[in-house]
């Protein structure tokens, strides 16, 4: 008789990227995904594949994908290209200061040892910083079209460095930087963009 699953693929892939995210890769066993899950080792293996790898790059698609994508499209919906910037790093700050349990940003923390993963982690880990930035350098180019941003603000190095700022302060936001210190990096990610004005 063929194996069926009996579950929610979407329910399980959540619960396992929790589990992912609250205690990194190296330190998540089999074992906390079945006690998380409620799930048999076989049945996890015959839905998602055989091995932990595979579980954790299925999390980490699923919050790459409601997470990182969710909010630049978010943003992009915003017309002022200003606003869209105080958005992001206002909310960044708002989201540290939220972050009692010190998770940070799963893709965050998955990028500082990106070197450990497999060619599917790393690839996904750099697409994704990479769709950041890009994002970054479109609002520029907006913002340069309609004047509200200098001409002197260089798109494509200052995108990068807002990257840069967005990584420091999900990373520095785990314990290391309090509300102030983190709202001080915000206001010089927000400077940067404004140059000559």
């Amino acid at each position: 008789m063929p194996w069926e699953k009996s579950f929610d693929e979407n329910a399980v892939i959540e619960q396992i990227m929790e589990v992912f995210w609250e205690k990194g890769y190296e330190a998540t066993s089999i074992s906390d995904i079945t006690e998380a899950t409620g799930l048999k080792r076989g049945s996890l293996y015959n839905a998602f594949g055989d091995g932990k790898q595979e579980l954790f790059l299925r999390s980490l698609l699923k919050y790459d994908r409601e997470q990182r994508a969710a909010i630049i499209k978010q943003l992009e919906a915003i017309e002022d290209p200003i606003a869209a910037f105080d958005t992001l790093f206002d909310a960044l700050v708002q989201q540290a200061m939220a972050d009692t349990e010190k998770k940070g940003c799963m893709l965050v923390n998955t990028s500082l040892n990106i070197a450990h993963y497999d060619q599917s982690v790393q690839e996904l880990i750099t697409k994704g910083m990479d769709e950041f930035a890009a994002f970054f350098e479109r609002l520029i180019k907006r913002g340069q079209a309609t004047g509200q941003i200098s001409e002197l603000v260089k798109p494509k190095p200052t995108s990068r460095a807002l990257l840069t700022f967005v990584v420091g302060i999900r990373v520095m936001s785990r314990g290391v930087l309090n509300k102030t210190a983190l709202k001080q990096a915000s206001e010089q990610a927000k400077a940067l963009i404004s140059l000559g004005r």
